[in-house]
């Protein structure tokens, strides 16, 4: 049975959602929450796609529906046993052909209410795009802004326990938007994964409310923002955030403390400045890295680079935005951050 997606919020419908594509495939973007159950794996995938090129599309048929076969009675075995009888998975893969196709007609002839996804992958990434253009326009954002080392996220963090609703781009880009932004150990997800999480985050909060975001550039990291939500985030009231520049030095050598930690990754990734400042000022930074003085060289990057391209980026959005108000921190203490919280709440 094909289910047609015209909406995202249709998928809450289903007690589970079943990725028959291939690991590779989910990996670089799946439906939120969508459980991983490939029919073929990477391999068998692959076999099969040069058997259709060398030896027939026939010949390739039922070696696929062999290998199939015997994936789908794994899941069974492994992981649907346990499902009721009223069980209503939602079943895709990258364009709703067989390879979903195989599994409904397995689980529906078992008596469970599988529905195929009409168009796959393919059909649901177009409605994700389309959503990204509207959803943005629905909510009242309210703007964190700041210098760096502020303390924007921690207090997106506080706001979110304190029952506020929040968009964290920075979490769900795995980055922090910097030249040393990068997560530890991690890597960013691609455009279309972050894309589905974003899409899906929208869509699940209340429009009657507002919802709280740090003000952001065009890109964070390799992801780029949806213009829709640039033009939403820039038309919104801003606070921001004032802290004492020795409050910042700490926080940040707090957060970055991998970059204190691994003292050469750190010189990688300011040698990106280069062009900037040029060798004797990099190698001026990197002597002070070296003497173990990271306060000294987090607070000379701070007046140096960061707060004029704060001050610039701010001075270019005079024209859509007036800053709402400022939000004076005398520190960045748990306190604070909670009485900040809840004085945006009340504010908003």
């Amino acid at each position: 049975m094909l289910f047609k997606l015209t909406n995202l919020s249709q998928l809450d419908a289903f007690d589970s959602i079943l990725d028959a594509r291939t690991p590779d495939e989910y990996k670089r973007d799946h439906i939120p929450n969508a459980i991983n159950t490939p029919t073929l794996n990477n391999e068998e995938r692959i076999f099969i796609g040069t058997s259709y090129k060398q030896v027939s599309a026939f010949e390739a048929k039922k070696r696929g529906a062999a290998i199939a076969a015997r994936n789908i009675a794994s899941h069974i075995e492994n992981s649907f046993m346990d499902k009721p009888k009223n069980w209503k998975p939602l079943v895709y893969c990258w364009r709703g052909g067989n390879r979903s196709g195989s599994m409904v007609t397995i689980l529906r002839a078992i008596g469970w209410q599988a529905q195929q996804l009409d168009g796959g992958h393919k059909a649901y990434r177009k409605l994700v795009i389309e959503s990204l253009t509207t959803l943005p326009a629905n909510y009242a954002f309210r703007v964190i802004g700041g210098a760096t080392g502020s303390g924007k996220s921690i207090l997106l963090t506080e706001l979110a326990q304190q029952g506020a609703q929040v968009l964290d781009l920075e979490a769900l880009a795995q980055h922090r938007g910097s030249v040393l932004g990068r997560f530890a150990d991690t890597t960013q997800p691609t455009q279309k994964w972050f894309d589905s999480q974003l899409a899906d985050k929208l869509r699940r909060f209340d429009a009657s409310k507002p919802v709280f975001v740090e003000a952001e550039s065009k890109k964070i990291g390799q992801i780029a923002l949806p213009e829709s939500l640039m033009t939403a985030i820039r038309s919104a009231p801003l606070w921001e955030v004032q802290v004492p520049i020795t409050s910042r030095v700490n926080y940040l050598l707090q957060d970055y403390a991998e970059y204190v930690t691994h003292p050469e990754r750190l010189k990688q990734q300011l040698s990106y400045l280069l062009p900037l400042f040029g060798h004797e000022k990099l190698n001026a930074w990197f002597s002070e890295i070296d003497a173990g003085n990271f306060a000294d060289v987090t607070q000379a990057l701070l007046l140096e680079h960061y707060d004029p391209l704060y001050q610039h980026a701010l001075e270019r959005q005079t024209l859509t935005r007036q800053p709402y108000d400022a939000l004076v921190l005398t520190d960045l203490s748990i306190t604070s951050l909670a009485k900040a919280a809840e004085k945006l709440i009340l504010l908003s």
